[in-house]
């Protein structure tokens, strides 16, 4: 197995919009390098005064250099059969797909990234950037923001990461599309216009119904990995069936949650499973036994058709909260089903339980702490707005809870959390809720203790 590593300096920007200014390419057998090809390249467009101190490519420099279309072709036979490596690997391989697609060609090779396979094969380092990488291996570059200074520097890290791997490479190489299985229908040239950024995603099928619907932090990725699957029947009867895809960037992965969940409930999309089966696999339930204590136990979703106060995905995640809460109310264990005894619990042993499970306390008493317990989780009572990341910059995400209920999102600049906190409910769109919602709102909460949550 032959790689090519490369770098490419450009004139700026995000892969569609930068130009090549110069590319280099040294092709590497897992051992050492065996060729290598390095030009400058004629962007076409002025380059910007600070990509010319960065990298000392000046307009001059790339004037008699050749244009793009006229090294393509060595680029492609370079290439070929090679696996596509570089620090970074998705800017360098966005923005040489871009140069080609211009050109009507649809450059694709299975690519690796030496950040990603850096940080799996050699842990524990400060920072993975080339420049701090390579100083912390021993490995010089010469040349560095240029692309052969960069590029043989990063060819010299993947000896090294290839000596170590003991095969580990192989699993962090990224299989790239491959258009004979996919829907002749689906336009890859609008697939690669998609930010990889946290959204929902809705597939179409020819005649335009809507058949899957995912969120995702990386939108980008997750929609290739689904284009990628055929491992199991249903990711391949999928991805023949995808002839449209659109997305909608939220910032907020709460609100992709909220997203996804809405439009799965309303059109039903026949590769989705429900989502309060497939996400939360056991739940947190409440009861009040003959005696007249308020109870609580772990159970399976699928067997109760009560909402559950809290929803986990294993069984081990909900006794672990659970045991938290146990912890923070002083309950007891035994009446929560987590200690089985016909006589006392465990810590009633120890000073730590007031004696509820052999009735020492009364039920009154303990029921105050239970359900105080319930009103935590239920957020009774409770007023607050949740801030996140925006769709953009200068923008962020709000969520309203009003008198413990889940009433509202939207987006604000974010200039504007400077305002009057009662200005911002009139920014906000009334939110359609269900008791799953609600369920994915209490766990959000859980599980991100460091939420910006302002309190009214």
């Amino acid at each position: 197995m032959n790689y090519v590593i490369i770098d490419i300096e450009t004139t700026g920007g995000s892969p569609k919009t930068s130009k090549i200014t110069e590319i280099a390419i040294y092709k590497h057998d897992g051992n050492n390098v065996i060729d290598e090809f390095d030009t400058l390249v004629n962007p076409e467009i002025p380059i910007p005064d600070f990509i010319v101190n960065l990298t000392g490519i000046s307009d001059k420099m790339v004037q008699d250099a050749p244009k793009f279309y006229e090294v393509a072709k060595k680029i492609v036979e370079f290439t070929d059969g090679c696996i596509f490596v570089a620090h970074n690997v998705n800017f360098d391989y966005g923005v040489i797909r871009h140069e080609f697609r211009k050109l009507g060609y649809d450059y694709r090779r299975k690519n690796l990234c030496t950040v990603v396979a850096s940080r799996k094969i050699i842990p524990g380092h400060d920072s993975y950037s080339l420049g701090k990488l390579t100083k912390d291996l021993g490995i010089n570059i010469v040349g560095r923001h240029r692309a052969g200074g960069d590029a043989l520097a990063t060819a010299k890290l993947f000896t090294i990461l290839h000596e170590k791997s003991s095969g580990e490479l192989v699993g962090l190489i990224n299989e790239d599309l491959n258009p004979k299985i996919l829907h002749p229908n689906l336009d890859l040239a609008e697939l690669d216009e998609i930010p990889d950024r946290t959204g929902v995603y809705r597939f179409y099928n020819e005649v335009n119904k809507l058949i899957y619907v995912g969120r995702s932090k990386h939108i980008r990725r997750r929609i290739d990995q689904h284009l990628k699957n055929t491992k199991s029947q249903k990711g391949l009867t999928l991805l023949k069936e995808i002839v449209r895809i659109e997305y909608e960037l939220t910032g907020s992965d709460l609100i992709a949650s909220f997203t996804e969940l809405s439009l799965i409930s309303k059109n039903a999309p026949i590769y989705n499973t429900p989502i309060r089966k497939s996400k939360y696999t056991y739940g947190l339930y409440d009861y009040k036994d003959e005696a007249g204590y308020q109870r609580f136990f772990i159970g399976l979703t699928s067997r109760l058709t009560e909402t559950p106060l809290m929803g986990y995905t294993s069984k081990k995640e909900g006794v672990s909260h659970l045991l938290s809460l146990i912890e923070e109310h002083e309950l007891c264990q035994k009446l929560c089903e987590l200690y089985p005894s016909t006589s006392s619990c465990l810590e009633y042993q120890d000073g730590k339980c007031r004696g509820a499970c052999v009735q020492d306390e009364l039920p009154e008493l303990y029921n105050i702490r239970a359900n105080n317990l319930i009103n935590q989780l239920l957020l009774v009572g409770q007023n607050f707005y949740i801030i996140d990341n925006g769709r953009q910059k200068g923008e962020k995400s709000v969520v309203l809870i009003e008198d413990g209920e889940l009433k509202a999102f939207g987006y604000t600049p974010f200039h504007f959390q400077f305002n009057s906190i009662v200005k911002w409910r009139h920014t906000l769109n009334d939110l359609e809720v269900n008791s799953d919602m609600f369920t994915m709102l209490r766990n959000y909460i859980k599980n991100n203790p460091a939420l910006n949550i302002v309190t009214f």
